[in-house]
């Protein structure tokens, strides 16, 4: 595998990260249209900021599965929280209700998991492909029960 440097004025960089975050209560809503357009959202807001990449993307029915490359400029506190609060206020505006301003309302639960990636980003990326398929292996082992 060969290695993507980047430019910035000043520095070469490359900094990917594994970001995981999940609907409040971890409600299983992001199906159908709802985990299309979370897809989409997720892709238009990063090509909002300056550098920043969507490498992989995976919506599940109650998490999302992210691969970004994020230029040293960023804390990628902000993006994640810029990603997460834009794309909250455009879902409310599209599947919510209509009538409200959703002050106040939230979508996403508070946190989110963040790893760096580094020699094994092949074995992480690969893991969010699969991650569809193990779901539906782990539902089918809870009907068993």
């Amino acid at each position: 595998m060969t290695r993507q440097l980047k430019k910035l004025a000043h520095s070469l960089y490359e900094c990917k990260y594994h970001v995981v975050f999940c609907p409040k209560y971890r409600y299983k809503i992001l199906q159908g249209e709802v985990r299309q357009y979370v897809t989409q959202q997720i892709h238009r807001l990063c090509n909002q900021k300056d550098g920043v990449e969507v490498l992989e993307v995976n919506v599940q029915e109650d998490h999302v599965h992210v691969v970004l490359s994020i230029p040293p400029k960023y804390a990628v506190s902000h993006v994640v929280g810029y990603l997460k609060g834009k794309s909250a206020i455009h879902i409310a505006r599209v599947y919510g209700e209509r009538k409200r301003n959703f002050v106040g309302q939230h979508f996403w639960a508070r946190g989110y998991f963040v790893s760096t990636l580094g020699q094994d980003e092949e074995v992480i990326r690969a893991y969010i492909q699969r991650q569809d398929e193990e779901d539906r292996r782990l539902d089918q082992m809870d009907l068993l029960r």
